[in-house]
């Protein structure tokens, strides 16, 4: 089976190594071309009707939190005002995408160092995943974990300078795709619309 090519647009690092890993996890292999990752949610929001257009030739995902809207179709609606192509992959983690992590329990304890038990079992209830992971990591028995993560006491910085780095090299070395979605209801459809996905050629055949 030829890879389907496929373009991605992300709020930070942590996020596409998490699209990155999605995408090796499905059924059907993708060919990751062009990463758009210009630093937050108000440059997809801006950008979302040009990735719309562009999936008319080529596959393109996009990866988002729902953060605080009351659910997917109304932040959907308030992005896009016009019908979504059938490949653009508009996904949207509940409510952040370190629930998607926090729901690799087992995996995340073992890489923060801390007790499984310490980790919600439904991460996706939680109203702010990424205070939740922090908390866990100010845990952790590893004192570089602390420093990557963790903000240091007195800054004003809301991560630690090692976050997207640490956390980045979970996901591609410990997180456990499969079992996360068990418990992560977003990442479960996200990782089913993929492996299902047929692309749909404007012109009838894939861009060369």
């Amino acid at each position: 089976m030829n890879p389907i090519p496929i373009d991605l647009a992300v709020e930070d690092a942590l996020s596409e190594a998490v699209a990155r890993k999605l995408l090796e996890s499905c059924e059907q292999p993708f060919a990751v071309g062009t990463i758009y990752n210009r630093g937050g949610y108000g440059y997809l929001r801006r950008t979302i009707g040009g990735w719309n257009s562009a999936a008319k030739g080529k596959p393109f995902l996009v990866l988002t939190d729902l953060d605080d809207k009351p659910c997917t179709s109304a932040l959907i609606g308030d992005w896009l005002k016009v019908p979504m192509h059938p490949n653009l992959f508009f996904r949207l983690a509940i409510r952040e995408v370190e629930a998607w992590l926090l729901a690799d329990a087992e995996g995340l304890s073992q890489y923060l160092a801390i007790r499984r038990n310490l980790i919600p079992e439904d991460p996706e209830d939680l109203p702010d995943p990424k205070q939740t992971l922090l908390t866990l990591a100010g845990q952790s028995r590893r004192k570089q974990i602390r420093e990557d993560i963790v903000p240091k006491k007195g800054s004003t910085a809301q991560i630690g300078p090692g976050y997207n780095l640490s956390l980045g090299e979970f996901v591609r070395t410990h997180w456990n795709v499969g079992a996360a979605a068990s418990k992560a209801q977003s990442l479960r459809r996200a990782l089913h619309r993929l492996s299902t996905f047929s692309p749909s050629w404007q012109a009838g055949d894939p861009p060369g």
